[in-house]
């Protein structure tokens, strides 16, 4: 079966180009406004990061940003939140749904398994490259209060006097985080959405209500989030050191921070933080795609029949 030959739902044919259009559009939306709405405690998360001591618990950190810096503080980055991560949400999930269906047209004789991996990977190497210049402001207005207001003053800055290696410096670590995180959110989601229907509800997708459904998107959601954090949080450690000129190379920040920091420095915050985040994404995305006549997202019904159902 050729892309864009799945079949309807209410008249828009799964895999034409109209169902990545709503799929990008809908991570769009979803990931660009949770990030949003969690500006906060990103901006405590990347300060613990960078100075542990002085920032070395929540609700010290929280307390000592508004002492020194007053409320606002709380809001500092939120435009490369809402804007970088919204192009990112594009991009990982709306690739994602392509690459699942190219990978499966062209890997006809791989499992699923192999599918999730190949397709969120390829399709977060894409959101990270357009990522990377909003999150290399992001931390810095962030964590250096006089560095730049937002997005409209923080790009010249670096770029004038770092050029765009600069915006990129953390590419190859946002990477190392990203794409672990990615391609465990969407494998973890997909198989826990098939655990879901085929051992707990014991129905098929098609035959539960769309509140059922999206019941079954939240919780498959949650899931996905906490596993993905605990194995990126490392690289998270690593891009908040390199940006922040704590450390000019990988291997530099890996010393200074430590072995042991790497996976426990802000990883309580960090699965506080992303789990539900990533909960309210995959509810939001799959919202979006019910009001549009889409299935929700994950189970065996939304790939082409072609594909090998193995484990």
């Amino acid at each position: 079966m050729n892309r864009g030959q799945g079949k309807r739902e209410d008249g828009l044919r799964i895999f034409s180009p109209q169902y990545y259009a709503v799929c990008t559009v809908g991570g769009m939306l979803s990931a660009g406004t949770t990030h949003l709405a969690i500006t906060p405690l990103d901006v405590l998360k990347v300060n613990m990061q960078v100075n542990p001591i002085k920032y070395h618990s929540i609700f010290s950190g929280l307390n000592v940003l508004v002492k020194e810096h007053g409320p606002s503080a709380l809001w500092r980055g939120w435009g490369g939140k809402f804007f970088g991560y919204g192009v990112q949400g594009g991009c990982k999930f709306g690739l994602y749904e392509y690459f699942k269906n190219f990978y499966s047209d062209m890997l006809i004789v791989q499992n699923k398994s192999v599918i999730f991996f190949l397709s969120s990977a390829t399709a977060q190497v894409v959101a990270d490259v357009a990522l990377c210049p909003f999150e290399a402001i992001k931390v810095r207005v962030q964590t250096q209060p006089k560095f730049a207001k937002g997005l409209i003053d923080g790009f010249p800055k670096v770029y004038a006097t770092e050029g765009l290696s600069g915006l990129y410096r953390g590419l190859f670590p946002l990477w190392g985080r990203n794409l672990p995180f990615s391609v465990l959110m969407f494998s973890t989601f997909e198989h826990s959405v098939d655990f879901l229907y085929q051992r707990i509800i014991q129905r098929r997708k098609e035959d539960c209500s769309k509140s059922q459904q999206l019941g079954v998107t939240c919780m498959a959601g949650y899931a996905s989030g906490a596993i993905g954090t605990i194995v990126s949080n490392p690289a998270d450690n690593i891009v908040a050191s390199l940006y922040n000129r704590k450390a000019d190379n990988v291997l530099q920040a890996v010393r200074s921070i430590g072995l042991l920091n790497l996976f426990t420095r802000s990883l309580p915050l960090r699965i506080t933080l992303v789990g539900p985040v990533v909960t309210m994404q995959w509810l939001f995305y799959d919202t979006i795609k019910v009001l549009t006549g889409l299935p929700t997202s994950g189970g065996l019904n939304s790939y082409p029949d072609h594909v090998n159902l193995m484990e």
